[in-house]
């Protein structure tokens, strides 16, 4: 076999591990789950993971940047095709992270909150995927900024930050809600407006 028929065969399995443990987490969650019930679902031996993966705690840091990467990725190209300023790409940041509620409840669950079972991943891990999500949100910011169009007496990293804060609570609202709603489009309009009205500059700001 070729070594790139060998490369491309470990890579499609090191992805079904990651998929199967996407749902053996969704299933019982991360404490709970054993590595040879990721097996199971991964359609591999339990002493496949290992080849893959240190530990459980190692395999849900790889499933997180994995797909953060992908998000990422997408966000980009969404972001990318929007045909408007910076108010309308703000609106299709917070549409695409609520529509993970919709799209993939498995991942949904899995971001908000399998991640914060791990002891490893709260403590010690750097997390720069992460990083690299609030950076679109920040440079969205500061986008406006520049424009005149938002506050410049804002921080936008503390901003940023405090935003995500907030569409993670409201993405963990409907990953946990069995009657979250079908389509976020007006949510995510709310919380957009919510956002845009706390960062617009005022032409005419009330005073006291």
């Amino acid at each position: 076999m070729a070594d790139s028929e060998k490369q491309r065969g470990s890579s499609e399995k090191r992805e079904r591990i990651l998929e199967g443990a996407l749902r053996a987490f969704a299933k019982k969650g991360f404490y709970n789950t054993r590595v040879s019930e990721i097996a199971s679902e991964a359609g591999v031996a339990d002493g496949t993971i290992y080849l893959y993966f240190k530990n459980k705690d190692d395999l849900l840091i790889s499933l997180f940047e994995d797909r953060m990467e992908w998000i990422i990725a997408r966000l980009q190209t969404e972001l990318d095709a929007v045909d408007g300023g910076v108010i309308e790409r703000i609106k299709a940041f917070v549409h695409l992270h609520f529509r993970l509620a919709v799209e993939d409840r498995d991942l949904a669950e899995f971001i908000t909150v399998e991640l914060r079972q791990s002891s490893k991943f709260v403590k010690e891990y750097k997390n720069p995927k992460f990083a690299d999500y609030l950076k679109i949100l920040q440079s969205l910011i500061d986008q406006g900024q520049n424009e005149g169009i938002f506050r410049t007496d804002l921080d936008s990293r503390l901003v940023g930050r405090a935003l995500f804060g907030a569409l993670d609570e409201v993405l963990l609202q409907f990953t946990l809600s069995r009657s979250a709603p079908t389509d976020v489009r007006d949510e995510a309009e709310q919380i957009s407006t919510m956002i845009i009205d706390g960062l617009i500059v005022r032409e005419h700001p009330t005073m006291d």
